[in-house]
């Protein structure tokens, strides 16, 4: 019997343009003002102390790790600020979201930073409809989200593999690694370009195939897109 709906955060609740606007626009411009240097050499010495530093390392996800290493004028906190009028849902998740939490508990499962996660659910206004937040970059100290991860959370929620199901838009962290472990998992392809049969292409589509699961029949004739 399936009790928690476990949820990635970007890409799969909320649209990508707030992390995109914070990192390849709000930090650059802090730190070339800070530097007296133009924008876009700003950029570029951003962009090579990232591929320094490497996308394994959890500092690198990190936006406090930034600004306290070149000692910017600004906290973590003003500058997801300065960016929270982007942030933005998708259109189907406020609908899928208020179905769902009538019959399971709902919860955060992210490889973002819980100072992120935190802003964009209460901007968006989402923040009631989940029990539990879940980050494996501020919580596990690891940058990807992997089986230990799920593992930790179905320790914490005092409940085994099997009464979960978690939704997600990466195939590695948001499908193999929970699957490997016994969770339901369903890799979220808004592009509608793959087609494998843990494949959904909107939250409504992924809302059917829950009802499918716990009550067969309310398989419908024709899938939802």
């Amino acid at each position: 019997m399936f009790k928690v709906i476990s949820f990635d955060l970007d890409g799969t609740l909320m649209r990508s343009e707030f992390g995109d606007s914070v990192w390849l626009d709000g930090l650059p411009k802090i730190y070339a003002r800070h530097k007296k240097i133009t924008v876009q050499e700003a950029k570029e010495s951003l962009h090579d102390a990232y591929d320094q530093l490497g996308k394994q390392q959890r500092e690198w996800y990190d936006l406090n790790y930034w600004i306290h290493k070149h000692q910017l004028p600004i906290t973590s906190h003003e500058l997801l600020d300065q960016y929270r009028s982007v942030i933005q849902p998708f259109d189907d998740v406020k609908p899928v979201l208020n179905k769902l939490s009538s019959s399971f508990t709902l919860i955060i499962s992210s490889s973002a930073m819980r100072e992120f996660i935190n802003i964009e659910l209460e901007t968006s206004s989402l923040q009631g409809y989940f029990s539990n937040i879940f980050s494996s970059t501020s919580d596990t100290k690891m940058v990807k989200k992997d089986p230990f991860f799920y593992r930790m959370i179905c320790e914490k929620l005092g409940i085994s593999p099997n009464e979960m199901i978690h939704i997600g838009d990466d195939e590695a962290s948001d499908v193999d690694a929970p699957k490997s472990i016994g969770i339901t998992s369903f890799y979220l392809d808004r592009s509608g370009s793959s087609q494998l049969d843990w494949t959904v292409h909107s939250l409504k589509a992924f809302a059917q195939r829950v009802a499918e699961l716990t009550n067969p029949q309310d398989k419908p004739t024709q899938p939802e897109n």
